[in-house]
């Protein structure tokens, strides 16, 4: 049967690291209120030299996972790129990627489903797996949040929360009887909670709603948060996806060797990992480096867990789970052969 196995990872962060205390002179904050909140001592964003978008860090990312995975560009069958802050509007940043690695036929989907970007494509790269379109795709994350936060004391409990960065894994399709790779996916969403984390323009349905003249300051074109409400539902419906995609699998808690969460708020991830009595060390972060890099951020903590040897061993059972804009949430299982 065919299995969906990792065969690399890769990871590229700008260089350019802002600090809370750098924020600190651009809107009225502190580096306690942000560390008590959040978890967060720091995140890379790109500068105006950079001149880069999603694309450009998803290709470093992308060139690094495919030189760990042996792989050359014209190996892939498919590219997935999951972002929420494409380069431009259209057409998508998997097409921009493609280009960036001189690939002009290979089949390039993206996925706009923001903070669980990665759970979705992961289970898309599957899917495309199993069913024998694809045996070697590229799968990417990678946002460029900060060219687009409210950089002021009104934007603060959001845009200090962001940072830029890209991850990308190499997934092929293995011959495999015993129950490796990826082994269960569970996916959900919930629009009923969309306004409580959006941002509002531009869009398609306000366009003949928004006067001449409209200032690119305004509110609208920056992402807002409920942030309380956000929290409750990811504390609840975390161990639930957790639970859910355990039985799918057939599998205990106890057969859990680490819990890789998507990096939104460490305190989230804590009271997650309180509830599901997990032990502190099979719980990863590595929030307080990156901020929150959205559809990155699952695939940028695994491979520092490999890199660490936190993870990765033959047989190893590692844990996906996360909430996000939409509402969004998911968990996915994954075996190291």
């Amino acid at each position: 049967m065919k299995k969906s196995i990792i065969k690399g990872s890769g990871v590229f962060v700008p260089p350019h690291v802002v600090t809370n205390q750098d924020l600190t002179e651009i809107m009225d904050t502190s580096d306690e209120w942000i560390r008590q909140r959040t978890g967060i001592h720091q995140r890379h964003w790109v500068t105006p030299d950079d001149v880069c978008g999603a694309s450009d860090l998803g290709t470093a990312a992308a060139r690094m996972a495919l030189d760990n995975a042996g792989w050359h560009p014209n190996d892939l069958d498919f590219i997935i790129f999951a972002t929420l802050s494409p380069d431009i509007m259209f057409p998508g940043g998997g097409c921009l990627l493609a280009r960036n690695l001189e690939l002009n036929t290979t089949p390039a989907l993206d996925i706009r489903q923001q903070c669980t970007g990665f759970l979705y494509g992961f289970a898309t790269a599957d899917s495309y797996i199993k069913s024998g379109l694809a045996s070697k795709v590229l799968l990417v994350g990678a946002e460029v949040h900060s060219t687009g936060l409210d950089k002021t004391t009104r934007g603060r409990d959001v845009t200090v929360i962001f940072g830029d960065g890209a991850a990308a894994l190499c997934i092929e399709a293995v011959d495999r009887d015993e129950n490796v790779g990826l082994i269960a996916s569970a996916l959900h969403a919930d629009g009923h909670f969309a306004e409580t984390l959006k941002t509002e323009l531009p869009a398609s349905n306000l366009i003949k709603r928004i006067p001449d003249g409209v200032s690119t300051d305004d509110p609208r074109y920056f992402p807002v948060m409920d942030g309380p409400a956000i929290f409750k539902k990811a504390v609840r419906m975390l161990p639930t996806v957790t639970m859910e995609v355990l039985e799918k699998a057939g599998m205990e808690l106890s057969d859990i060797d680490l819990v890789v969460p998507h990096q939104a708020n460490k305190r989230i991830n804590q009271a997650f990992g309180r509830f599901l009595k997990l032990p502190e060390d099979k719980m990863f972060h590595n929030i307080e480096k990156y901020g929150n890099t959205t559809a990155a951020s699952i695939p940028l903590a695994l491979h520092e867990a490999i890199e660490t040897g936190r993870i990765g061993k033959s047989g190893d059972v590692v844990l996906f789970a996360g909430l996000g804009a939409g509402l969004t949430w998911g968990a996915s299982l994954y075996k190291f052969p």
